[in-house]
């Protein structure tokens, strides 16, 4: 029987809608490391496939989240994750070979994040490499009725207790999001079902605790149910207004999110461009690429000089003990010279060396120098900076924005790496920045406190 069926069938159906695969795949418990941040995600077990090795260093007690925060990913059959559920703390870092998994499960992250902010289920997958039919499990064959599909979900902790979301997503014969289940406090909330494979829709159930004890009603197969519960629930008897604070719990932290791959050829490319691409009102506004970085440096050097301080001392961590300053110049040549400014270049991002060596323009730097700077910009900033889906409703003090990037050491040397990961502790020490991202080499986060890295493939 699927386990997100209930005998007593307030769940609204009997129907069966679990993906199957041919081998699910052996699962063990482990604990997350003794010593791995305090707080509601380490007190569960983590159940891991048996090559996942987790380890975290102390991060100190923390009191018990004000604001959503997302401290669990479950892959319960997605790629080449099987029973796996993956504890999230502050800053969690993925780390192994090449093929062990890493990106995939940032992929799933990504995928629960744009469901929640409501995007159709078809746009949702053409972000992840392969589409719907690379997202089932290897080797996954089809069930009697000619299904495949994938599973994942998260937990989500904050005002409300912890909260579970877990979606069902079919791929064969055709598209569509086959099962959805929301639970918090020991209670099943809201539930979705394929009842009748020949129409477009999906039977739900919602916890009402009235006069019927269960809401039903069609939703569309190709959106996520939670993302559509505050536009359908009344909340006008405790259960309807228990149901809206799981689901607005959910969505708040998926929605804080904020996926970040600075390329450097974006940048350079951005240094080229007309002024006028300055003048637009995103350009102030980062952008995942970071290629506006130049736009944006003009802004925040102005904003907060206290953060700028720290921009700076971290640039002359990761890049130059000789730089001065960061700031953003119209027209700057190498040695400080003028451009002129009549070839109508936009301005751009520069390091100050002071003296002699004067100006150097940020675009010139290599690689790993510019992933690195544009990193630290980011974890020195927040949603009103970063090109982020603003929750408008929700105050900024009650969210707390999760910084998403695979390949995080991607270029970075070890110098480099280190200190980019000493800011980022300084950073989620504050409780406004969490980090989620992938790494090659995790030596250099496994010595800092308050980092958990998760091993893959060990």
């Amino acid at each position: 029987m699927d386990p997100w069926s209930r005998s007593d069938g307030t769940d609204g159906t009997d129907e069966d809608t679990t993906i199957r695969t041919a081998d699910p795949g052996p699962a063990v418990a482990v604990s997350p490391h003794p010593h791995g941040p305090a707080g509601p995600a380490t007190a569960r077990t983590a159940v891991t496939p048996p090559d996942v090795v987790a380890t975290a260093q102390d991060a100190g007690p923390t009191a018990p989240p004000t604001r959503p925060l997302i401290t669990e990913l479950r892959l319960s059959a997605f790629k080449s994750h099987r029973g796996a559920t993956y504890p999230l703390g502050p800053l969690t870092l993925f780390a192994g070979p090449s093929g062990s998994g890493k990106s995939s499960a940032l992929q799933a992250y990504g995928l629960l994040v744009r469901l929640g902010a409501g995007d159709p289920l078809e746009r949702a997958l053409a972000a992840v490499p392969g589409g719907a039919a690379a997202c089932a499990p290897d080797r996954a064959a089809p069930d009697e009725q000619g299904r495949r599909g994938f599973r994942i979900g998260c937990t989500v902790d904050g005002p409300a207790g912890p909260v579970r979301l877990d979606v069902a997503v079919q791929t064969e014969p055709d598209l569509r999001i086959a099962g959805e289940r929301l639970t918090g406090g020991g209670r099943t909330l809201f539930t979705t079902a394929l009842t009748d494979p020949g129409r477009r829709t999906v039977q739900a159930a919602w916890h009402t605790a009235g006069p019927a004890p269960v809401t039903r009603a069609p939703l569309p197969d190709d959106r996520l149910g939670t993302a559509l519960l505050p536009l359908r629930v009344a909340g006008t008897t405790a259960g309807q207004r228990l149901v809206l604070a799981a689901a607005e719990q959910i969505l708040i932290a998926l929605r804080s999110s904020f996926p970040c791959d600075p390329r450097p050829e974006a940048v350079r490319a951005f240094a080229r461009a007309p002024a006028a691409a300055h003048q637009r009102p995103e350009a102030a506004r980062l952008r995942p690429d970071c290629g506006n970085l130049a736009a944006v440096l003009e802004r925040t050097g102005h904003e907060c000089a206290t953060r700028h301080a720290l921009l700076v001392e971290a640039v002359r961590a990761g890049c130059s003990p000789q730089v001065k300053d960061v700031r953003a110049a119209a027209g700057v040549r190498a040695g400080g010279r003028g451009g002129g400014g009549g070839d109508g270049a936009a301005a751009r991002a520069v390091l100050e060396r002071g003296g002699a060596l004067g100006a150097l323009p940020v675009d010139w730097l290599g690689d790993g120098e510019l992933r690195y700077l544009a990193l630290a910009l980011v974890l020195l900033t927040g949603p009103g900076v970063l090109a982020v889906d603003p929750v408008a409703e929700v105050l900024p003090a009650r969210q707390v924005l999760t910084v998403v990037a695979d390949g995080l050491d991607r270029c970075l040397d070890r110098r480099q790496s280190a200190a980019l990961f000493e800011l980022a502790v300084r950073m989620a020490a504050r409780g406004h920045i969490r980090l989620l991202g992938t790494v090659t080499d995790a030596p250099a986060a496994e010595r800092l406190p308050g980092i958990r890295v998760l091993h893959l493939g060990a």
